[in-house]
């Protein structure tokens, strides 16, 4: 409530509930079902992360099986309209999580959409891995192309230079393992999964859409907060 500049007066106005219901909430009295789902829809956060075990284990698992929107078995089974789709419905905010997610970068048609979203308010951030980094050379080893990883790194930077100058488009270099790689559009996801020998562009690619209650989609949008915070900003 702090972040979002609201009192206990200004949230029970918006949900039209007592003042003094909020302040029980604040104080540790877990609101009934329809009350958690509007104070975390008013909020912007899942239910779930305001009251960890107001849900029971079944509830939760039942919710985050909702989340599954489709199972792709390969990366390029995914169809191009499915990613320009999801990225040019985005209102808020659009993620990009890889070590180079060069088909990304050479899609001048996903290039314009970040450009567009970036200048109607979006915030773009996109997470390329450091081509000089281990993580990066140990994923070219295990996929068996070595100095290929780095250099479709710097390929994916040279696609994207138009855009670094961009506002509200911001791009850092990661130098951390990748166990998936992770695109986001507001609360949708795509999550390319990486698997040992094996390309991304062969691994499976799993569509999620937040579900209230739900904590897969939670739980990677936490992985590319933690990401993001301990990378380097392009310059």
């Amino acid at each position: 409530m702090l972040e979002r500049g609201l009192t206990p007066s200004s949230l029970a106005e918006a949900l039209n509930v007592d003042p003094k219901s909020v302040e029980r909430w604040i104080n540790g009295r877990t609101p009934y079902r329809r009350h958690r789902y509007q104070v975390a829809a008013h909020l912007g956060v899942d239910e779930v992360y305001l009251w960890p075990d107001a849900l029971s284990p079944d509830q939760v698992a039942s919710a985050s099986e909702s989340e599954i929107i489709n199972i792709y078995p390969h990366r390029w089974t995914v169809p191009s309209e499915v990613w320009r789709h999801m990225f040019d419905h985005a209102e808020q905010e659009i993620g990009v999580l890889v070590y180079s997610g060069l088909f990304l970068s050479e899609d001048a048609g996903v290039r314009r959409i970040f450009r567009q979203k970036a200048e109607a308010g979006v915030r773009v951030r996109i997470l390329l891995g450091d081509p000089d980094s281990e993580a990066v050379a140990q994923r070219g080893a295990d996929e068996g192309v070595d100095d290929v990883q780095a250099g479709k790194i710097r390929n994916a930077l040279v696609m994207y230079r138009p855009l670094r100058e961009v506002d509200g488009i911001e791009f850092r270099l990661h130098r951390t393992v990748l166990y998936n790689s992770i695109y986001r559009a507001d609360d949708q996801l795509l999550v390319n999964t990486h698997i040992y020998s094996f390309t991304a562009a062969q691994a499976p690619v799993l569509h999620l859409r937040r579900v209230a209650g739900g904590g897969m989609v939670a739980t990677y949008l936490d992985s590319f907060e933690r990401v993001w915070d301990s990378a380097t900003p392009l310059t």
